[in-house]
């Protein structure tokens, strides 16, 4: 996909996520402070992290499709992957922050003190918040696995975890309407049980993003197949020294090859040509690729 057509759609669709997110911010805290909901409050926090972490992927988006420069030789993709990172980092604390909140409030429950009875506004809130989150998910993730964002995928998760999050709180709050005050802790523990779903999201972004960060090898069934691919030509032995990892979106591939030292130098090189293309066909025209031809020992 053309470069400039690819952050036109990562600005589009980060851009309709960030207007919603303000949406639902503004309502959630407005519904949650109305209707005397802790765990309403707290979903209206997840929202505001939602809005910053849009601003964050349009800013590191905007970096990471620089070109290469003299600093940056195989460019700027790792700031997706910082993002991805940032993210992560963003939802592992609200999740936390969540988590300790609505433990106080249990606490403080059973030790009888009174938790004020939640509103009919903040459980339309969580209703609507569920709708608006879910349909924002399923458009980003569908857009982020067109343009191949690792940071666009994650902050569709971002939607997603904000839709369970509203799911939790729509049931704690409409147990505590319904079955009275002696059920109004249902509210703080719907916002504990969603704190956790938020941590686990966060940790599956967080973990692939730092050993990404960390130069890890690509999946071993990825690189058996670009052995496999570079065997494919009858004249090439003995790939070896094989070093992969991911840029961003791109792979890099560095690999040495064996050929006849007889053979003229132009048709090593075509072969080598031919070997790229091929790697390229697989890993995406973005990818990185070093090829050391050697003769055969």
């Amino acid at each position: 996909m053309d470069n400039d057509l690819r952050t036109k759609k990562i600005y589009k669709v980060t851009l309709v996520g960030a207007l919603c997110n303000i949406f639902l911010l503004v309502f959630k805290f407005a519904a949650g402070v109305l209707g005397n909901s802790a765990a309403m409050i707290a979903d209206a926090v997840h929202s505001l992290s939602d809005f910053v972490t849009d601003l964050i992927v349009v800013v590191f988006v905007r970096i990471s499709k620089k070109p290469q420069d003299q600093e940056h030789g195989f460019g700027h993709g790792k700031f997706e992957t910082l993002a991805t990172t940032i993210i992560g980092m963003v939802l592992l604390v609200v999740g936390v922050r969540i988590c300790v909140g609505g433990v106080q409030d249990i606490w403080g429950f059973f030790q009888g003190e009174p938790l004020a009875g939640p509103g009919s506004i903040a459980l339309a809130a969580a209703i609507v918040s569920i709708i608006v989150k879910e349909a924002l998910y399923q458009y980003t993730a569908r857009v982020g696995k067109v343009v191949d964002s690792k940071a666009v995928v994650a902050n569709a998760w971002h939607h997603r975890s904000d839709a369970f999050s509203s799911a939790g709180v729509a049931l704690g709050i409409g147990g505590a309407i319904l079955l009275g005050e002696q059920w109004r802790v249902l509210d703080p523990i719907a916002a504990v049980v969603v704190s956790v779903f938020i941590a686990k999201v966060a940790l599956q972004m967080l973990i692939p993003s730092i050993e990404e960060l960390m130069e890890k090898s690509l999946p071993l069934e990825q690189e058996e197949k670009i052995k496999e691919i570079i065997l494919s030509f009858p004249e090439v032995s003995e790939p070896h020294n094989l070093r992969t990892r991911r840029i961003g979106s791109y792979c890099a591939v560095n690999v040495h090859i064996r050929m006849d030292g007889g053979i003229p130098l132009r048709v090593a090189h075509e072969t080598a040509t031919a070997i790229e293309k091929k790697l390229r066909e697989f890993l995406g025209e973005g990818a990185y690729i070093n090829i050391h031809m050697e003769p055969v020992k």
